[in-house]
């Protein structure tokens, strides 16, 4: 983990861990260093620049964090992260700077990304 500088956490509403990184327009933005959080800002991007609407011809805004925090993701995220250099991670924790700090001493509870493909996925795409 030292080499974390940048950890982004999906909050749409600003206050709570977002359950749907896809969707979300807003996130924190943490800056690190040796471990310990100096400072967050809060990226607000339009909706063609959600994950759910970018169609990656073009870098994303949140490209140079190293880790997403979120409430839930699917699955072709979870890989769009990868490939874009970003540790994607599940979570039930749903106060920010709390899963922040979880994440940064090792204690963040983890879950894991939801199968969209599948067609008992539970909600619209719409």
């Amino acid at each position: 983990m030292t080499s974390v500088t940048k950890i982004a956490v999906a909050s749409q509403n600003r206050r709570n861990v977002t359950g749907h990184a896809g969707k979300c327009r807003r996130f924190w933005v943490y800056d690190i260093e040796s471990g310990a959080v100096k400072g967050r800002q809060l990226l607000e991007l339009p909706r063609e620049q959600s994950f759910h609407e970018h169609t990656g011809a073009e870098p994303h805004p949140l490209q140079g964090v190293q880790v997403l925090i979120t409430g839930g993701m699917g699955e072709g995220l979870a890989r769009r992260l990868a490939g874009m250099g970003i540790e994607g991670l599940v979570t039930s924790e749903t106060d920010p700077d709390h899963a922040v700090a979880a994440y940064l001493a090792g204690t963040l509870p983890l879950g894991q990304p939801e199968a969209h493909g599948d067609p008992l996925h539970g909600h619209a795409h719409a």
